[in-house]
């Protein structure tokens, strides 16, 4: 059973709103920790319960703060999650009892003219049983005991949940009536991609393996703190999904914000800004770059935000070569263009530095941009779609040995305890990145120079710029030669 319904879990800080929000997406993805306050944007999940499934929202803590402030804006983030809302879970902390905090944004809540439940978290044990019954001057009715670490108390908000769903349901079946028109009644077209499931067979010496454009692309916009990710997110998607400010290091979690780009839905993850490892000292923060890490693992094209004034720095070098040996396409975006006076010049510069500081991503995208002013947002989608298709290139396997003959002949490898080299033959292993075979008769005595030889051809003469390139040496014959040599 499953609708449209989205269920926000809201309250004070500290009251265990990731908590349950990471049980009922089934995963650790919002971040958990004792200090008040972790959680700062609003992150939306998958939730299950049983056979309900439905649209799960964290949010900050509520706190009574200045316009000015950055619990203020954090404040303005749960205020949307509130309007978006079907369901809301209003959790206190049942050991502690109410807060005056509580019976504010109780008062606040009332004017949302939305469902609210009181949920009475970590009401294991006796101690509970008094902040339980001060629930009821909240004006909700009766609060639901539940231990978000624990897992108890899951079952009535099943029940909850379970009558939104049933109720959007029976709207949504409502409003789908009296929209049919019968006379209408058309056959839908349907869109055949004859190339989705284009090989080897297929003319030509590169084509995509098994790779749908069409499908959702996870973008990690990653970098140092303040360069901007949240700004730009917030341009692009056209709307301040996220919390930003001239604080440095205000984002903690990594929030995944779907965007549709011309057609395609792209899954932008905001990231927490990473530091050099010396500097990072406190738990929370330990926690948020290892969020930021495990977004690259999991993206797919990965853009390095730079801040222009102060590019490739020592951290942003770290990250390339992070994201390189994570095989991960990239795209570097240099942002704060507006700051420069001398763009012509600064362009230059950077291309160069480029070329020089990152030979293991020889021709990687640069663009410049700003997120502030939404500028060259188009030319940047560009560039992720280029380096996607060329992190999904297929090489025909005729066509690598043909240039693998080619190679050996203009610089034969080298030999070795006067014994020469054999490389016999050559193959794609896979796609994402690009990874070949070459089969040679003493793997182990291959020179890491000659190795290097071969992949800058490959990326050269098979137009791969800026996407990793594996290459693994493995002993073997070629077989489809005879053992005489035919």
């Amino acid at each position: 059973m499953s609708a449209s319904v989205t269920v926000a879990i809201v309250g004070r800080p500290n009251v265990g709103k990731s908590t349950l929000f990471n049980r009922l997406v089934g995963r650790k993805i919002a971040i958990v920790d004792d200090t008040p306050g972790v959680t700062r944007d609003r992150r939306e999940g998958l939730g299950r319960i049983g056979d309900l499934t439905f649209t799960l929202v964290d949010t900050a803590g509520y706190e009574d703060a200045n316009d000015d402030s950055l619990e203020a804006r954090m404040r303005r983030q749960t205020e949307i999650a509130i309007v978006e809302a079907d369901v809301i879970l209003f959790m206190i902390d049942a050991r502690a009892g109410l807060t005056p905090t509580d019976e504010h944004f109780a008062r606040l809540l009332r004017k949302a003219d939305k469902e609210i439940h009181v949920i009475g978290n970590k009401a294991e044990g006796r101690a509970a049983e008094a902040g339980l019954v001060e629930a009821y001057a909240l004006g909700f009715g009766e609060a639901i005991p539940l231990s978000a670490e624990h897992g108890l108390g899951l079952a009535d908000l099943y029940s909850i949940i379970s009558q939104a769903v049933d109720k959007a349901d029976e709207a949504k079946a409502a409003a789908a009536e009296a929209e049919f028109d019968y006379d209408m009644v058309q056959k839908p077209a349907v869109d055949v991609d004859v190339n989705e499931e284009e090989g080897e067979d297929q003319a030509g010496d590169t084509a995509p393996l098994r790779w749908n454009p069409n499908r959702y692309l996870n973008v990690a916009i990653v970098g140092r703190p303040n360069a901007g990710k949240s700004t730009l997110i917030n341009r692009m998607v056209g709307e301040e999904r996220l919390l930003t400010g001239p604080e440095a290091g205000i984002t903690r979690d990594s929030i995944m914000v779907p965007w549709e780009w011309e057609g395609r839905v792209i899954n932008l993850v905001d990231t927490a800004g990473i530091r050099r490892k010396s500097r990072v000292q406190q738990k929370l923060e330990k926690l948020s770059v290892s969020d930021s890490l495990r977004s690259i693992q999991y993206a797919e094209i990965v853009v390095l935000l730079l801040d222009a004034t102060i590019p490739f720095e020592k951290q942003d070098l770290a990250l390339a070569d992070l994201v390189e040996r994570e095989g991960r396409a990239m795209v570097i975006a240099v942002n704060k263009w507006d700051l420069i006076q001398d763009k012509n010049a600064k362009i230059l510069e950077l291309r160069a530095e480029c070329e020089r500081l990152l030979p293991q991503l020889r021709g990687i995208p640069l663009v410049t941009m700003s997120g502030l002013q939404g500028r060259n947002i188009d030319k940047l989608m560009k560039a992720i779609f280029e380096i996607e298709r060329t992190w999904n290139v297929k090489i025909r396997t005729a066509k690598l040995n043909r240039w693998l003959a080619a190679m050996i002949e203009h610089h034969p490898p080298p030999a070795v305890s006067g014994r020469r080299l054999k490389l016999r033959y050559m193959t794609q292993a896979k796609t994402r990145p690009p990874s070949f075979i070459v089969f040679a008769s003493r793997p182990d005595a291959l020179p890491k120079a000659y190795q290097r030889y071969i992949v800058n051809g490959i990326r050269q003469d098979f137009n791969l710029p800026g996407t990793p390139i594996r290459l693994w040496v493995r002993g073997g014959k070629n077989p489809y030669v005879d053992d005489d040599g035919k």
